[in-house]
């Protein structure tokens, strides 16, 4: 009878240990799933996020990733304020100072040169030693990879502009042709050298800011987007839909 005892309680420690396995291994499955889910819900609800220009890469990737969108970005202070006071300067030697580029860089020339042989003739007199010049030379292959690059995108920017003188997009001739007044307007009030300062200094704090403020902006700029939307929408049924279109599409359709 005690044997009999002994293995009811054994076999009730063995039915209650597979109950907490399996208890247990479904309560760890459902937590996954769970996980899952939500982790698939917030991917989608950054996905539906709209984003300004559609972007769906970070801002330094944007921007190139490296070293240039370090500075870009101020992730290294003193070199992007160092940048932007270089920048600076050479503003003001130009514009403010109204230096020519010809005249300062011979007037840079001659005191460099100057002190250099003076240095030089000077070094066995002193005791010294002379000052080492280094040897310059400019390798090929990044001079080459500027080229191509160069070359890639200036061929980009002549199939968009083929493209829009072709008149298949009018939205994107109308977008292009505005840009280009805005920019005749703003180069009508400063010389080609405030010009690449501004763009220069803006490029040093927007897209920091952007970068900082990346939620606000984006739900700003979403709202802006639905109102040009609706005024281009206006604009279309009430002008450019009563402008006479070529019979060009109709005998592509035939």
């Amino acid at each position: 009878m005690a044997e009999h005892d002994k293995d009811d309680s054994v076999v009730e420690s063995v039915t209650e240990k597979i109950s907490e396995k399996t208890h247990g291994h479904d309560s760890s499955s459902v937590s996954d799933s769970d996980h899952e889910k939500s982790k698939s819900n917030t991917d989608s609800l950054k996905s539906k996020i709209y984003r300004l220009f559609g972007r769906e890469k970070p801002v330094h990737k944007v921007l190139g990733g490296g070293k240039p969108a370090d500075v870009f970005l101020w992730r290294n202070k003193k070199i992007s304020a160092g940048v932007l006071g270089g920048a600076t300067a050479i503003w003001v030697l130009f514009e403010l100072l109204e230096y020519n580029l010809v005249t300062l860089v011979c007037h840079c020339l001659i005191l460099a040169l100057a002190l250099l042989f003076l240095w030089s003739n000077a070094s066995t007199f002193i005791n010294k030693s002379p000052p080492r010049i280094p040897e310059v030379c400019i390798p090929e292959e990044p001079v080459l990879q500027i080229a191509a690059a160069l070359r890639i995108e200036i061929n980009q920017g002549f199939s968009v502009l083929r493209d829009i003188a072709s008149g298949k997009d009018l939205k994107k001739f109308l977008t292009v042709i505005a840009g280009l007044w805005v920019l005749s307007i703003v180069g009508s009030w400063c010389n080609f050298v405030t010009l690449f300062y501004i763009a220069f200094v803006l490029l040093h704090t927007v897209p920091v800011f952007y970068e900082k403020y990346e939620d606000q902006v984006d739900a700003f700029a979403e709202k802006a987007m639905i109102e040009i939307k609706k005024q281009y929408a206006v604009f279309d049924a009430k002008v450019l839909s009563k402008i006479p279109r070529g019979p060009l599409k109709d005998k592509k359709r035939d």
